[in-house]
């Protein structure tokens, strides 16, 4: 029998294909926030770079604005004031700048591999979620290194219910990216989106000024800014560990009302995050629909 009448048989290489599943879907919201992780540590730039408006604010506005401020701010400096506002605001560009990577995915095809995985969508987005949080929280920490050269003591006790308070802000700003990124092709429209929205975000949340005794509209608009709610969190818990007068602490942070209801931090923190998950679903849903 020569070579030509012999049966030709073929070669099955066994293929492993994942059937999915909770452990899949874990699995998956691991490797997204460890490669939002790796980005973020690759990238000086970007780390150095988040790092310059904060100082500006804290060090060259604050120490502008401290020298006609210094007879209503009841002997605190007000650069110190200014701190827990410019602390928790520092992390919304970074947030919302991690939820625009998705932009570049989609521009060069990588979003289109990692939504064919065998995984649930809403496990891609879970992770984006977590790590852009987790990533924006540790800028917000390096941040807090500054506490000490503005009279803020690092209380230990302080520091963890600040990085607590942080990321949720965070994690509500990075769905918050997420959603506007889950209809936009291009990064230039992003760009141009992000600055429209944080930005009224960002002044209009009290980080920079006291909330009492505003104008009437430009108090609603800073109630009903969901930002507001964190950075008044922020603010409480470092002027509780602050070594100066009652006095000045009350007229700096008054607290926040509805109607004459005092709000209490649990309900501010309560709001954050019922924002966060909220914006997080619908982002979720969003690119489940996604092609």
């Amino acid at each position: 029998m020569t070579t030509l009448d012999r049966p030709a048989t073929a070669e099955l290489a066994s293929v492993r294909v994942t059937g999915g599943g909770a452990s899949q879907d874990l699995r998956a919201i691991k490797v997204v926030m460890a490669r939002e992780l790796i980005r973020f540590r690759q990238d000086k730039i970007r780390i150095v770079s988040a790092l310059v408006q904060p100082v500006l604010f804290i060090f060259v506005l604050g120490t502008g604005l401290s020298s006609i401020t210094d007879q209503s701010t009841s002997g605190l400096d007000f650069r110190t004031f200014m701190f827990p506002g410019v602390l928790a605001t520092s992390v919304l560009f970074t947030a919302v700048f991690s939820a625009m990577s998705i932009v570049w995915d989609r521009e060069f095809g990588f979003l289109r591999e990692m939504l064919v995985a065998p995984v649930r969508r809403s496990s891609i987005i879970v992770g984006k979620a977590l790590g852009g949080a987790l990533v924006a929280t540790i800028q917000g920490l390096l941040v807090l290194a500054f506490a000490p050269l503005v009279d803020v003591p690092l209380h230990p006790v302080m520091v963890v219910v600040l990085a607590f308070e942080i990321f949720l802000l965070s994690f509500t700003l990075t769905s918050m990216g997420l959603v506007m990124a889950a209809r936009i092709q291009q990064m230039q429209t992003m760009m141009g989106i992000m600055q429209m929205v944080l930005l009224p975000l960002s002044f209009l949340s009290g980080a920079l000024y006291p909330i009492d005794n505003l104008p009437k509209w430009l108090h609603t608009l800073v109630m009903i800014n969901p930002v507001t709610y964190a950075v008044h969190a922020v603010r409480s818990t470092v002027f509780h560990y602050l070594d100066a007068p009652q006095q000045a602490k009350d007229a700096l942070n008054p607290p926040l009302t509805w109607n004459g209801w005092v709000v209490p931090m649990g309900v501010q923190l309560g709001v954050v995050i019922v924002l966060g998950l909220g914006l997080m679903l619908l982002a979720a849903q969003q690119f489940e629909k996604a092609e």
